[in-house]
């Protein structure tokens, strides 16, 4: 099973003092709008995304179809396909993705300790 590239999407609470800070650390932004209150942010293979006001908890993030530096692959697993081999395993998925649609779909699922993933594909 191909989950794509993985990122930490945080919730913060002040998005400017955070790229201040995260920049510090030697991240730089590889995307997003600041304007809209999210960026995307990268160290080497380690990705982060920042966003404020948009969720109420930290999210563990898989992108299906993308790499590390949000550049299509050629080969990796559909969304819809990841979707039901979760449920066919016993997984609950929280909020479904459409598996009568095509292209671009997310589901979420959350860990036993309640920790949120987000699986969000863009094409």
């Amino acid at each position: 099973m191909k989950l794509g590239a993985f990122s930490v999407s945080l919730n913060v609470k002040d998005i400017n003092a955070s790229k201040l800070f995260y920049e510090k650390l030697g991240f730089q932004t590889l995307g997003g709008d600041i304007s809209q209150n999210w960026l995307i942010l990268k160290n080497e293979n380690c990705v982060i995304g920042l966003f404020q006001g948009m969720f109420d908890k930290n999210i563990l993030t898989f992108n299906p179809g993308w790499d590390q530096n949000a550049q299509n692959i050629d080969s990796f697993t559909d969304i819809r396909e990841l979707q039901k081999h979760l449920k066919e395993n016993g997984i609950s998925i929280q909020r479904e993705a459409d598996e009568s649609s095509e292209g671009p779909a997310y589901f979420t699922i959350e860990d036993p300790d309640g920790n949120q993933i987000l699986v969000d594909q863009h094409r």
